[in-house]
């Protein structure tokens, strides 16, 4: 998908995605009660590592451990392939299915990594349908509250985002992340004064992030600042280098000295 210009008046956010694209994905062996023989367990271990480091041939042998009655293992591992293939909305499928016979937090971190599919595969309502399922078992969960978070700011839904964040600040209240998230979405309904109060306690726990020195840079920008945003973006270029955030700034660093 080819990038848009931003606009001078409107820079460019940063996505809320995660920072890195290559998301933890659980390898978790089922409730102690139920537990297979060692093999089965040296075997679950072995189909995830081969998934993660060669996807296509992990998920072969995923798909022939399930055929020969791998059950949920098998998947999980299947699941955890499909991703590395960025086969997003599969994936999302696979890991929806792979442990809903486990305990409760096996259940909310399959769902938890279907939504994460869902999000990469640019489908937020999915995604958030999954966040939501995975809060029924762990309702005090951060990680997922800020996952959610980022499923209704790409609907657009800025104030329930800001809930589900301030929901998670208040069980972690040094993620970084999650006040860059909700400076973002604040951003978005126009409150620039919170949003930089967001921002700035966010660069005070992370200096260097790229995520928080690019959102800072388009509050400066909003508020007129334009040469405190042009610091922030070229932060942004220098720290972070060929990454998402980086083609962001640049694209706000060109809006910025187009001719008007």
């Amino acid at each position: 998908m080819k990038r848009r210009r931003a606009a001078a008046s409107r820079p460019r956010a940063a996505r809320l995605v995660p920072s890195l694209l290559l998301l933890t994905l659980i390898a978790a062996a089922p409730a102690a009660a139920d537990s297979p023989p060692l093999a089965a367990d040296l075997h679950y271990a072995e189909c995830l590592a081969t998934s993660r480091q060669n996807p296509a041939a992990g998920l072969a042998a995923a798909q022939d451990w399930r055929n020969a009655g791998g059950g949920f293992p098998a998947m999980h591992c299947a699941a955890v392939a499909l991703f590395g293939l960025a086969r997003y909305p599969e994936a999302a499928a696979a890991f929806a299915g792979a442990m809903m016979q486990e305990r409760p937090d096996l259940r909310a971190g399959a769902l938890e990594q279907g939504g994460q599919a869902w999000l990469l595969a640019g489908k937020p309502e999915a995604a958030r349908h999954d966040f939501d399922a995975a809060l029924q078992y762990t309702p005090i969960d951060p990680d997922l509250l800020i996952d959610r978070a980022r499923a209704l700011a790409d609907e657009r839904q800025f104030a329930a985002a800001i809930a589900d964040l301030d929901a998670a600040l208040k069980l972690a209240p040094k993620r970084a992340d999650a006040l860059v998230y909700r400076a973002s979405s604040r951003r978005q309904l126009g409150d620039l004064a919170r949003a930089r109060q967001d921002v700035d306690a966010a660069l005070k726990l992370a200096p260097d992030d790229s995520g928080g020195l690019l959102e800072r840079g388009n509050i400066r920008r909003l508020a007129g600042d334009a040469a405190g945003a042009r610091e922030d973006w070229r932060a942004v270029e220098r720290l972070a280098p060929k990454t998402p955030a980086a083609l962001s700034a640049k694209d706000n660093l060109a809006a910025l000295d187009a001719p008007k």
